[in-house]
């Protein structure tokens, strides 16, 4: 018997795909790959070899080398506002919104009254867009007709919170940190219910407070959370651009790298060459924390 199923299962490990198979496997790894190249590499591509141009979209294209950058560099203004407004969307969503999301899950955590409702609520500005959240902002940042001048009672001299270079970005940065807390709270939320509650008790009975449980027992084991919401924090900061379009099309004290990359390429000069060396460094600056954050991880698994 041992011998017929050692055929048996020999046979069954030299078996070939069939023609039906490799057309299944061909698709399914095909098509997402061609999809892949076609919408993300192709254009990744297309927009470094377009840097080093001096293209209108229109004409011919000329090779200018690294003038882009150098101009981008030395003769264009609007850059190095946008790129410090970019480390500042990112400082304040790692520093400020993602560590309150943090206490938000630990509170709810701890089943508080109405922890449902606080949840949905804190939730629910997850699901609109950054361009709809723009929208709310006017409505309560508005000089004449906003919520927030109404609330204050300021009439006679109302604050202009949007108009003002001094304090537009602060108010963008807080509607988009209010959308971005929810969403770290709810990651957290799931971390924290898949830590093992006998290592709080072991903890406890060692003697550790709350605030020492927390700090070196879960919070280490959430780990691969702080990860996840590392990420989603530089992705977020990195490509905001529809909530500062939807306010005063980026302009006036909101510039970032991505409505610069728009500007040139879609709008009226029509640089496509310039915009595309705009997107290049807007690219590097990302593959930069990406290989940050795969040299931590592969660190980490030698490390365990």
């Amino acid at each position: 018997m041992s011998f017929l199923s050692t055929r048996r299962t020999g046979r069954r490990a030299a078996r070939r795909f069939t023609g039906r198979d490799l057309a299944v496997i061909g698709m399914l790894l095909g098509i997402p790959v061609l999809l892949d190249v076609v919408v993300v590499w192709g254009p990744t591509l297309a927009s470094v070899v377009l840097s080093f141009t001096g293209w209108d979209g229109i004409g011919d294209i000329k090779w200018v080398g690294t003038r882009n950058y150098e101009n981008l560099f030395t003769n264009y203004p609007q850059f190095w506002p946008a790129a410090r407004h970019n480390l500042l969307w990112l400082a304040f969503l790692g520093l400020v919104a993602a560590p309150f999301g943090l206490l938000l899950a630990v509170l709810i955590d701890r089943g508080v009254r109405f922890s449902r409702f606080y949840q949905s609520t804190l939730y629910m500005p997850v699901v609109l867009s950054l361009a709809v959240v723009g929208f709310i902002a006017q409505l309560v940042f508005s000089r004449d007709q906003g919520a927030l001048n109404a609330v204050l009672g300021d009439t006679d001299s109302p604050t202009d919170w949007l108009g003002d270079p001094d304090l537009n970005i602060w108010m963008v940065l807080l509607a988009a940190a209010w959308r971005h807390t929810g969403y770290v709270m709810i990651l957290y939320l799931a971390g924290l219910k898949a830590v093992d509650p006998s290592l709080k008790e072991a903890a406890a009975i060692d003697g550790a407070g709350e605030a020492q449980t927390f700090f070196r027992v879960v919070l280490p084991t959430l780990r691969p959370v702080n990860v996840i919401v590392g990420v989603i924090t530089v992705i977020e900061s990195l490509r905001a651009f529809d909530i500062v379009y939807a306010v005063n099309h980026g302009r006036n004290g909101l510039e970032l790298l991505s409505v610069l990359v728009t500007d040139n390429i879609i709008g009226e000069a029509s640089r496509i060459g310039f915009g595309s060396a705009i997107a290049v460094v807007l690219l590097v600056v990302s593959l930069g924390f990406v290989a940050t954050y795969l040299v931590q991880e592969l660190r980490g698994e030698k490390n365990r």
